[in-house]
């Protein structure tokens, strides 16, 4: 059936409030493989972490790497202040054996890598070799000799050039089998190792750069750091000599948290990527006063305890970082210190309080919820100690009863809804903060979102966030946050890489299914770093010169959605476009974001009222053959935004707007100037 439609936007009213870029933010979170995906690092277990996982007594992700009938392998304690374990090697004189550690790595290439090793040696053991190798062919990428100096701990750094890239490499960290031999066999022909690291010379910090890259492209505004982990998290332990941090379970996602990301290196990346930071205090196993500590060290002078820490790891000017946020999930059950709202109320005063008394300028946020009655419980007691309270927006077929036996254009429809009830959560929350004078003054954080959100017990193959599909409906998210955006200030799209499923930033061939799915690699191109057809729209989105919104009515066909359960919206006529205009601050440019969310065609006719448009327009398109095309190794820029130019005639007699896409037009005056000539 031929659908046509109208969009008309008054030109003459834009918005008494700005749209603060900060809505466009992201979410860095260390849950599953997000840090492996984000930073640079090829190896893992590079502190000895984790227990074996073979026969012989070799850390986690190593294996042995001998000839030698009689190489022996013990793990034991680190060298002193330092955390994680010991590898020990003995390799016997007799034996003529090469002896030590290897561990599978994907390589990038021609490149050379910055070695950092933590050693001691019985006397005679006077060198060791670091070598890459490919393991299908046991061609040689690259090997540098490292001389053992002392019988003490030392750390020593080379440069081990690689010829070229490897998905299917192998690092061996060795002793050979042409090092001269020692007569003795009593205590002799032992190594110990307590670090091993290598890191790309084009690394941005301890980050991959095509991450960073990837990322400045997003335009972010703010990164948050927080997550279900940091409930448990104490800061304290991510600052200092990253070798001298504790190794910490990860109470949240299993394995180990990184210690290698934290605080310095999240502001860090920050400052890399021209962003503000987000950071999420630990009120589930911290306290009050553990968290205005964290304040200082980020914000107070170096006359300050926690300031001068800072100055001492070697930053010496204040971070100043002005946003924080108080609790995550904090009613959920899976949440370290889930309790009532009015527990955390009465925590959130005693949070509030003591991070203000470290620096008044905080701009702090409190842990909200969907359910009224957590918000209203909330706002109620801790309303005047805080500006922001937050939403978490995971939107799935459970709020409609659907499951995957529901016909695939149902669950698309469904999918295609969920900003209607991003709509009902926002209004609803938004009546709560207004029905009291003294919490009117809050705005909303939408600190986590994303679409597609399946039960994570039922998990197979690729997730449906990585789909066209997602990012329509992430697109009408977007819509309905702009429509907010005097209240919406904030958003952190989840997750920025790999780690939770709708990563926006894809590194490799991994997607963290839960239960069933490929292993790491099963692709042969783990390198490859991409953005899902989402990713596109937050580019598209945050990369788009809006502050003003605009009145906009529009007039188009509808779709129904089948739901075995009921809606707090009507589900029977849910329009085929979903549209937010927008102007730049002089009036000079208008944007029409426009959503197809139908899966017919649209032919759209477009009137702009009190605006002197150019004769041609650029029209940004996101878009593809089905809602279920996806971005992957294989094809990772399958669904990519297209550009092109558009005449006014075609406007006036109706544009085909193709099924389930993304579209931004961009209309300049013909002046220079807004209004009409």
């Amino acid at each position: 059936m031929k659908k046509n439609a109208t969009i008309s936007i008054d030109c003459s009213r834009p918005s008494d409030h700005t749209v603060n870029p900060y809505l466009f933010g992201h979410f860095v979170e260390d849950i599953r493989d997000h840090m492996d995906a984000m930073l640079a690092f090829p190896l893992k277990d590079m502190d000895f972490e984790s227990e074996a996982e073979e026969k012989q007594a070799v850390s986690g992700r190593w294996r042995a790497y001998t000839n030698g009938k009689n190489t022996q392998y013990a793990l034991e304690a680190s060298a002193q202040r330092h955390s994680g374990r010991a590898q020990r090697i003995r390799l016997l004189s007799d034996d003529e054996a090469y002896a030590g550690i290897a561990q599978k790595a994907a390589l990038k290439g021609p490149i050379a890598y910055a070695v950092k090793l933590v050693a001691r040696a019985s006397v005679e053991l006077r060198y060791l070799l670091v070598e890459a190798v490919d393991r299908r062919t046991e061609a040689s990428l690259g090997s540098v000799r490292i001389d053992l100096a002392s019988h003490n701990w030392r750390e020593y750094e080379a440069r081990l050039p690689v010829s070229g890239a490897c998905a299917d490499a192998e690092i061996r960290v060795y002793v050979p089998a042409s090092h001269p031999r020692w007569i003795d066999h009593v205590s002799t022909g032992m190594l110990w190792i307590d670090h091993v690291s290598l890191l790309p010379e084009d690394s941005v910090g301890i980050v991959k750069r095509e991450v960073v890259e990837m990322t400045r492209d997003l335009n972010a505004g703010m990164m948050r750091l927080a997550g279900n982990y940091i409930s448990a998290y104490h800061w304290e332990h991510g600052v200092g000599p990253a070798l001298e941090r504790p190794v910490m379970y990860n109470e949240a996602w299993g394995g180990w948290t990184s210690k290698y990301f934290g605080t310095d290196e999240f502001i860090g990346f920050c400052k890399a990527l021209g962003v503000e930071p987000l950071i999420c205090v630990n009120d589930g196993s911290g306290t009050p006063e553990e968290a205005a500590q964290w304040v200082e060290y980020c914000n107070g002078g170096i006359d300050t305890p926690m300031g001068a820490l800072r100055a001492a790891n070697g930053y010496p000017e204040p971070y100043r970082v002005r946003y924080w946020e108080i609790g995550n999930e904090v009613w959920g059950q899976w949440q370290v210190g889930t309790c009532s709202a009015e527990r955390f109320g009465e925590r959130c005063v005693a949070f509030a309080q003591a991070m203000k008394a470290a620096d008044p300028s905080l701009a702090l946020m409190a842990c909200g919820h969907t359910d009224q009655d957590w918000n209203r419980a909330v706002l109620d007691i801790a309303g005047e100690h805080i500006d922001y309270l937050t939403l978490h927006l995971y939107h799935g077929y459970g709020r409609f009863g659907m499951n995957r036996e529901t016909p695939a254009e149902e669950r698309y429809k469904a999918m295609a809804a969920f900003s209607e009830w991003t709509r009902s959560d926002i209004g609803r929350t938004a009546a709560q903060i207004a029905a009291n004078p003294k919490h009117a003054h809050i705005k909303l954080a939408i600190t986590e979102y994303n679409t597609m959100y399946y039960p994570n017990t039922i998990r197979k193959g690729l997730p449906e966030e990585h789909t066209l599909g997602a990012a329509v409906a992430n697109a009408a998210n977007l819509n309905e946050m702009l429509r907010a955006s005097d209240l919406v200030q904030i958003g952190s799209f989840s997750d920025l890489v790999n780690g939770w499923l709708g990563g926006c930033i894809r590194v490799g061939d991994y997607y963290a299914d839960q239960y069933c799915g490929k292993e790491a690699g099963w692709s042969g191109l783990p390198l490859t770093v991409y953005g899902t057809p989402t990713y596109e729209v937050m580019k598209l989105y945050a990369g788009s010169d809006i502050s003003r919104m605009l009145p906009v009515d529009t007039v188009c066909g509808s779709f129904s959605v089948q739901s075995p359960k009921p809606a707090p919206f009507a589900l029977d006529v849910l329009p085929d476009l979903d549209v937010a205009a927008c102007a730049n601050e002089d009036g000079t440019v208008v944007t029409v974001f426009i959503v197809n969310r139908s899966l017919e065609e649209v032919r759209t006719e477009l009137r702009l009222d009190d605006f002197a448009a150019s004769d041609a327009t650029s029209l940004h398109e996101i878009t593809g053959d089905s809602a279920d095309e996806i971005n992957s190794v294989f094809e990772p820029a399958k669904i990519a935004c297209t550009t092109r130019v558009i005449s006014a005639a075609e406007w006036q007699s109706g544009y085909p707007l193709r099924p389930s896409s993304v579209y931004a037009l961009k209309i300049a005056t013909k002046t220079g100037k807004g209004g009409a000539e």
